[in-house]
């Protein structure tokens, strides 16, 4: 018996950049079945907490899924009076959620920064594999957005610079991936907080949120 195929929206670019202030993330908002453009809108960044953030290239049902699992748990310890969640818990938590199921994986490639007593950056994929981070890119269009990445990363970069270099990623990006498009969230998270800006090529303008 043929094996059924599943239709999935699945992300496409996403960096992430470590400051010396703070963490930036940042996604394209386009959603692709196929060759098909799903949805030309998606938030692929989503926050656990105001210093936390998630964000993915995949599967959007697996992400959404996943995100409610690490917001649940944060929340859980916080009323709970545990300890602050930090941020590499949180990862270590996901990476070991995803290890678990190889045979049936999550498809999604998952990058989680935040403040918690410093910023901080990690990267994991669908078999639970983390790696901390000082800037990465992941999805389709992740061979052309680490270009721009590796061209003008410094360790002394702020918070604001590293939000524009990380808009210019996703957006070369988004010149040359079919499956990477309309437009780019980006996000600065620091230790009061995030502040998101959202840029798109065709309008060349930029609105903050």
């Amino acid at each position: 018996m043929e094996t059924p195929k599943i239709k999935t929206w699945k992300g496409t670019t996403t960096v992430g950049i470590l400051a010396k202030d703070g963490v930036v993330l940042a996604a394209d908002r386009r959603a692709s079945e196929g060759f098909f453009v799903a949805n030309k809108m998606v938030r692929k960044i989503l926050y656990i907490t105001d210093n936390i953030g998630i964000t993915t290239a995949g599967s959007v049902a697996d992400l959404q899924f996943l995100y409610y699992v690490l917001k649940n748990l944060y929340h859980y310890n916080y009323i709970s009076g545990n300890r602050p969640t930090t941020v590499k818990a949180l990862a270590t938590y996901l990476a070991n959620t995803l290890s678990q199921n190889k045979y049936f994986p999550y498809l999604v490639q998952i990058l989680i920064g935040g403040y918690d007593t410093q910023p901080r950056l990690y990267n994991l994929d669908y078999f639970g594999d983390m790696t901390e981070e000082k800037y990465v890119a992941t999805g389709s269009g992740s061979p052309v957005a680490m270009g721009v990445l590796e061209d003008e990363y410094r360790e002394d970069l702020t918070a604001d610079q590293a939000m524009d270099i990380a808009a210019r990623a996703v957006l070369s990006a988004i010149k040359r991936d079919s499956y990477t498009g309309t437009g780019v969230i980006v996000s600065k998270i620091t230790k009061t907080g995030h502040v998101e800006k959202e840029v798109y090529l065709r309008k060349g303008a930029v609105n903050a949120s």
